[in-house]
């Protein structure tokens, strides 16, 4: 009778055990999420896009499935942006600064010098200050399932090494189509020109613009070596990714579903973010062995340049408003002084 008994006890837990597997198994339904992206399957963006879509597939048992789109294919990160508040698109992987005409405190992300390095950026945007900013975008149609990033950017053009803020004069300078990149560059003297990222190689080829400003994997990905001579290490902004989900579909799928994506977008940011510091710590090198002519700023002309350069934040503090530019300098400092760096901006 004892034998019995535990057999049925544990005929009665493996039944249970399978309806909660089946359970589960029924929350999740076959998926398959467009995702538009500006770069090449080579950035380390694809590189984030392999891990988190493994980890939906395997999560999900095979049903959820992550469909990258690569080099623009379904329009630029604004284009994209739009079309995944309307639902026509289920996901976009976007820098910040393209959504600014959307959530305009975004805006507080372009300002120049803002960080110093990569560690802090991390623990702001993954913190209460991320969250913050995350929390505003339901409101217009998207949902942010992590913070990637495209990095440092730094200054590239076909005319002239620049050393000091004067070389910046005439030079024309695609940047990306936000007001806050445009007036940085028109105050250090470009005629700055706003461009969707991919116009930028053909503008570069055909000397419609001069120069440009990306990140080194961007400079690389995209093979600005090849119609650009001068690189410059600015390092004049930082550009978090954003990785915008449709509220519209957001709101169709179960909370397993939901979990799943936001789990597997933090899987892909640490692939992401680890694939790109890589990369970028042998571009220069790459860049060099490429034809690039790269150089570094003294310190006290870099300073002539974050001078004449901060007159962008007052410009500004309206525009993206006093909350989120007071929120994240706070932050930082207290991020800097607990890592004893007091390294004002």
């Amino acid at each position: 009778m004892r034998i019995r008994s535990r057999l049925s006890h544990l005929a009665a837990v493996a039944l249970a055990a399978g309806l909660t597997a089946g359970a589960a198994q029924a929350q999740f339904k076959e998926r398959n999420f467009r995702v538009s992206n500006g770069v090449s399957k080579e950035h380390p963006m694809g590189n984030g896009l392999a891990k988190m879509g493994a980890c939906t597939l395997e999560k999900s048992g095979g049903k959820m499935k992550i469909q990258p789109f690569w080099d623009g294919a379904l329009g630029s990160d604004l284009t994209g942006t739009q079309s995944v508040r309307t639902g026509s698109l289920d996901m976009v992987i976007t820098s910040t600064a393209p959504v600014v005409s959307i959530v305009p405190a975004l805006g507080v992300f372009d300002l120049p010098f803002l960080f110093n390095t990569s560690s802090e950026a991390d623990k702001l945007l993954d913190g209460k200050v991320g969250d913050w900013f995350s929390a505003k975008l339901p409101a217009v149609g998207l949902v942010n399932l992590a913070w990637w990033e495209n990095g440092f950017r730094h200054t590239t053009n076909s005319k002239r090494p620049i050393n000091k803020v004067e070389d910046f004069d005439g030079v024309k300078m695609r940047v990306m189509q936000n007001a806050i990149f445009l007036d940085t560059f028109k105050t250090l003297g470009s005629n700055a020109v706003p461009m969707a990222f991919t116009e930028v190689y053909s503008a570069l080829e055909t000397k419609t613009v001069d120069g440009q400003e990306n990140p080194f994997t961007n400079i690389e990905n995209m093979k600005f070596y090849e119609v650009q001579k001068y690189l410059t290490l600015t390092k004049h902004a930082y550009s978090p990714t954003l990785v915008l989900f449709s509220k519209k579909i957001w709101d169709t799928l179960s909370a397993q579903e939901q979990a799943t994506l936001r789990e597997c977008a933090v899987q892909g940011r640490d692939e992401q973010r680890r694939a790109n510091r890589a990369m970028e710590a042998r571009s220069v090198d790459s860049l060099k062995a490429k034809g690039m002519t790269v150089n570094e700023i003294a310190p006290a002309e870099m300073q002539r340049i974050r001078e004449r350069s901060s007159v962008i934040y007052e410009r500004h503090t309206k525009a993206i408003g006093d909350e989120a530019i007071t929120m994240v300098t706070a932050e930082l400092k207290r991020i800097r002084d607990n890592a004893g760096d007091g390294t004002k901006q």
